[in-house]
């Protein structure tokens, strides 16, 4: 009687599913079965864990190692202000089970590394990459290949998504279409120069879209092709990606020692960083916020040169020559890129600070309260 209510609600629960002759019960059991890895809970994730939970996939891993802040309300929308604090991965699988108690979500709160990627990836059948830097989109990419798994693409940018198949049925990886990362720090990430709220929404939707087609066989997979949408324009472009047969080779080369790996990346231009810390009230020093004015509030009790980035070159004379020049921003990337600019225009004693603008809010807070 048990197994007779179970499952006159899962077809209830799937009725719209199972009605559609492309999928009906025989479909509906394939996606029951499957098993999918999403790399990240956030902007992307967020869209696709909801819509494959809701689509009865069997069994969801979700891997983020990141905590519920209040900025990502704005489109993380698995989240509310209850979430805050609490790792994605435990917070997302939480909602996820009141959405959908009849399938099995794995949450994994920790980093996605070289070290741990094969064993999880080879728990799966298809991945999803709903990350937000390089470093960990290549190494998704290339444990995808090694592995055999197909890998469902992402990424935003501004008011841009992009969403692709990848290392699917023989077909192209991620590397086929960008073989090397950029330079880390040349390419700013949402915090950095912002998203527009219902574009992962959007782009996530379609990723899951791909994981439904892979598991039911319908329909034609981005694979081979990447699909470039613009949310101001609601303008699609699809570009033809190709296989490159000496690319995969070079990461199955790689296969024996991948374990063993860490990530790398080198800049071309040597920037001299430094903690706040080291430099906190002393003499001779200029501070220099390269945020977008709109980001601030400005960090009590501290004097700062308000100059941002955009408008820096434009501003030199707002510099002080005859002090050291720390300049900070919100994590840490274009406050390097400021120094390469000053570096490039000759301005020596230039220096960027590690800490982004709230960590030295509270170093500096903390500094006063020992006083």
């Amino acid at each position: 009687m048990v197994g007779r209510d179970f499952c006159l609600r899962r077809n209830m629960r799937y009725n719209r599913h199972i009605i559609l002759s492309e999928i009906g019960q025989e479909g509906q059991d394939k996606l029951s079965n499957a098993k999918v890895l999403v790399i990240g809970a956030g902007g992307l994730g967020c869209p696709i864990l909801q819509y494959l939970t809701a689509a009865g996939i069997g069994t969801i891993g979700i891997v983020d190692f990141d905590e519920v802040d209040i900025s990502n309300l704005q489109r993380q929308v698995l989240f509310g202000t209850s979430s805050l604090g609490k790792n994605k991965a435990e917070a997302a699988k939480e909602r996820l089970i009141d959405l959908n108690d009849s399938i099995s979500i794995i949450a994994y709160a920790e980093k996605l590394t070289h070290q741990n990627a094969l064993d999880l990836f080879n728990q799966y059948d298809i991945i999803v990459d709903g990350t937000d830097n390089f470093e960990t989109r290549y190494l998704v990419n290339d444990a995808c290949i090694i592995t055999n798994k197909p890998l469902v693409f992402g990424a935003i940018y501004k008011f841009e998504g992009q969403v692709s198949v990848f290392n699917y049925q023989n077909g192209p990886s991620y590397r086929c279409l960008f073989p090397n990362p950029p330079e880390k720090g040349t390419v700013p990430n949402c915090s950095e120069i912002g998203v527009l709220g219902v574009l992962p929404g959007i782009i996530g939707s379609m990723q899951a879209n791909e994981v439904l087609k892979i598991i039911l066989g319908i329909g034609n997979v981005l694979s081979g092709k990447l699909l470039c949408y613009n949310a101001l324009t609601l303008h699609n472009s699809t570009l033809k990606i190709k296989r490159n047969e000496e690319v995969i080779q070079s990461v199955l080369k790689e296969k024996d020692v991948f374990h063993k790996k860490q990530v790398e990346f080198h800049c071309e231009v040597d920037v001299i960083s430094i903690s706040v810390k080291d430099v906190l009230f002393k003499d001779n020093i200029q501070f220099i916020d390269v945020r977008e004015l709109h980001e601030q509030p400005k960090i009590e009790n501290f004097e700062v040169t308000d100059i941002p980035l955009s408008t820096l070159e434009n501003n030199v004379d707002k510099l002080d020559v005859a002090k050291k020049k720390v300049i900070f921003c919100q994590s840490g990337i274009r406050s390097k890129h400021a120094v390469k600019l000053l570096q490039a225009l000759h301005i020596q004693n230039c220096f960027s600070v590690n800490e982004g603008a709230s960590e030295i809010k509270n170093i500096i807070k903390n500094h006063q309260n020992e006083r």
